[in-house]
């Protein structure tokens, strides 16, 4: 079963929504996914004739559309879901709630846009397309669905208006998503938000019917999105590709006149401009991130805290980073008191905070970054000192990394001196973050490399420290220090034991599609003539449940190999008394 545009988006509009198709939707579909709905038009009955159903198109990359607006009596309120049927448990709303707005301190005035990061309900699974976990399968590591949280990509207002009680027009329109593209998804609020402020909620109902017609989001594919008269051309990056290349859409003047916007990534952040003000130190933070250290990034805004914690997790790409991570975080999250506590050591995650509360109450953290505004591009503020954790007193102390933290590894001198120079020629910051991040994959690289032989047995940390002397990664790396030291610190972590299970089953899945190609080679024929009855029937489930492992499992197999296999099958059964023949063609129906 193929998502809508997969073949192309049909033709015509939808109408708008009414009571009841929602409430029919709500009584039949427990999750998110609509499991029926009337047909109001040609395009509806096509769709289930591809075995489409409505909303299917836009559930494949949002979960939600909110508008969270400020009520003098009740504070922060969701106003607005869209789609009707969507599901947000309370707690989900509260934390939407909070999260959409700037502490009152940040001071944000226009239009401000950042992303948050929160916990799904616990008892509840949302129901995605399942063809999603597909197109996951082919998605480098990082950018896989966590299916534990929701990102929230927030648009915010704030302007003087005389009509309102407060003085200020508030409000945030907000886009709910399994998926971690945080360009994009930026890059689409730009489009809408502003008008959607003017023209309110049908202009937003007909921004997600066109979201609703959307192709699928595959993997590899460059993908033409248009949305309210703007057309978006985009491409999802794959496990495949080359890591620290970026697959550029180019633009081609014959066949793209009617693209507005050519995204060169869906979920990259400008690098440079976050570890600007830090980039003399960002090796040390590069050893904090991929050692899954507690880490607080303190900042004015929510814009310059969410950036900068997205960068500092995307810096040991290709690494997944496999702890929690909050851009944005408050005091009303519903994990406050938990992240927060005294009474055991702090978690590994990251926190991007903005309120001065949480000088007081995370100054137990080991390692806390003070930055101030991010300056626009071409701009370079001053470089931060590393500072002991007992001068952070309060938010107003001066910017730096407070950490008592000594690295493991020696500076880098002609990284800095490189971005130094760069700087001097005020070279683009997109040149500059080119160059950081392939820094910063190199040194991941390095770092990996020796641990990367397949082995199926189990990890001995002692016998990998005898292998760097040969294999280490003093042969890719220039860099000097302690890189035993970081390994034995790193193999405690929660990336390494997210990297090493990842890796395990990886080689797990190719091992079982390398015996299902091997198996295809076989005569099985000839196999069942020299074996009994019994024995030939016990061949056929084991072979069917093979290839039912192999598609709920999305095992790298050829599909041609699946097809041999499937014959190899219908042949055994042919060849087995035709009381057998039936019993085993209808187990092979169910």
């Amino acid at each position: 079963m193929a998502l809508r545009g997969l073949a192309g988006s049909g033709p015509g509009s939808r109408g708008p929504l009414d009571e009841a198709v929602a409430a029919d939707k709500e009584r039949e579909a427990p999750a998110v996914v609509v499991a029926g709905a009337t047909p109001e038009d040609d395009e509806e009955d096509e769709g289930r004739s591809r075995g489409l159903l409505r909303w299917d198109g836009f559930s494949a990359w949002l979960h939600c559309v909110c508008v969270v607006g400020f009520d003098l009596e009740l504070g922060q309120a969701v106003e607005v879901i869209y789609p009707q049927h969507s599901k947000l448990t309370d707690k989900e709303k509260t934390n939407i709630c909070y999260l959409s707005f700037p502490d009152s301190n940040s001071g944000c005035l226009g239009d401000t846009q950042f992303c948050f990061r929160f916990r799904q309900s616990s008892g509840r699974r949302v129901s995605l397309h399942h063809l999603l976990d597909q197109f996951d399968k082919d998605l480098p590591v990082y950018l896989k669905k966590d299916p534990a949280y929701f990102y929230g990509y927030v648009y915010f207002r704030q302007v003087r208006d005389k009509t309102r009680k407060r003085g200020y027009f508030q409000k945030s329109l907000v886009l709910i998503s399994k998926l971690p593209y945080i360009h994009f998804f930026h890059t689409v609020l730009k489009q809408i938000a502003p008008e959607y402020f003017e023209k309110n909620e049908p202009y937003l109902e007909a921004a997600c019917n066109d979201v609703d017609r959307w192709p699928a989001p595959v993997p590899g594919k460059t993908l033409y999105l248009p949305i309210m008269g703007v057309v978006m051309k985009v491409r999802i990056p794959t496990c495949h590709d080359k890591p620290g290349t970026t697959q550029i859409v180019q633009f081609t003047q014959q066949g793209d006149a009617h693209i507005s916007v050519i995204l060169p990534t869906v979920h990259e952040v400008d690098l440079f401009r976050c570890f600007c003000p830090v980039f003399l130190h960002s090796q040390m933070l590069w050893e904090l991130v991929l050692l899954g250290e507690p880490l607080v990034v303190m900042a004015p805004s929510p814009s310059e805290s969410s950036e900068t914690v997205l960068a500092l997790v995307n810096c040991i790409s290709p690494l997944k980073y496999f702890s929690d991570f909050r851009p944005y975080f408050t005091i009303h999250d519903s994990e406050f008191k938990e992240y927060t506590t005294r009474t055991q050591a702090p978690p590994s995650v990251i926190l991007g905070v903005t309120n001065p509360f949480f000088a007081k109450t995370l100054q137990h953290w080991p390692h806390i970054i003070r930055i101030g505004d991010l300056k626009p591009a071409g701009e370079i503020p001053k470089q931060v000192k590393v500072k002991k954790l007992k001068n952070l007193k309060t938010l107003d102390s001066k910017p730096g990394v407070y950490t008592s933290y000594k690295p493991y590894l020696n500076r880098d001198e002609d990284i800095i001196k490189q971005l130094q120079k760069g700087v001097q020629q005020k070279r683009p910051s997109e040149a500059q973050s080119v160059i950081l991040r392939r820094y910063f994959l190199e040194l991941t690289q390095s770092f990996i490399i020796p641990l990367s032989p397949p082995q199926l047995r189990q990890f001995l940390p002692e016998e990998f420290m005898k292998t760097l002397e040969k294999t280490g990664p003093q042969l890719t790396s220039r860099i000097k220090g302690d890189w035993i030291g970081l390994y034995r610190h790193f193999l405690k972590s929660p990336n390494f034991d997210g990297w090493f299970k990842t890796r395990r089953k990886e080689m797990t899945q190719k091992l079982e599609a390398l015996h299902l190609e091997a198996l295809c080679e076989e005569d099985l024929l000839l196999w069942t003539q020299k074996h009994t009855e019994v024995e030939t029937v016990d061949l056929v489930l084991k072979l069917k449940n093979k290839l039912l492992q192999a598609d709920r499992e999305h095992l790298p197999v050829k599909p041609d190999t699946m097809e041999k296999l499937r014959t190899h099958i219908d042949a055994i059964i042919l060849a087995l008394p035709e009381d057998l023949q039936g019993i085993l063609l209808k187990t092979s129906m169910t």
